[in-house]
């Protein structure tokens, strides 16, 4: 149940928006009421368990510290 006062104030922020913020206020909203996404389930993941060879499992290890573990305070 939507109380009228609260969507009187959306629609009319609403109106005060150009088309892009409208969409983009639609989405945030779509985005509330949706449910989250489902996650993988566990016999999902043991189908894939133990796949990866060891050497390709130290490749992207390596890549993992290199490109994700650092801070770059500049970047901000």
């Amino acid at each position: 149940m939507v109380l009228p006062a609260v969507k009187d104030q959306i629609l009319s922020d609403l109106d005060r928006l150009s088309p892009e913020e409208q969409e983009r206020a639609a989405k945030l909203v779509h985005g509330l009421v949706s449910p989250l996404p489902r996650g993988a389930s566990v016999e999902d993941l043991l189908s894939v368990a133990g796949t990866l060879d060891p050497e390709s499992a130290k490749e992207m290890m390596a890549v993992i510290d290199e490109e994700c573990e650092r801070v770059d305070p500049d970047e901000w």
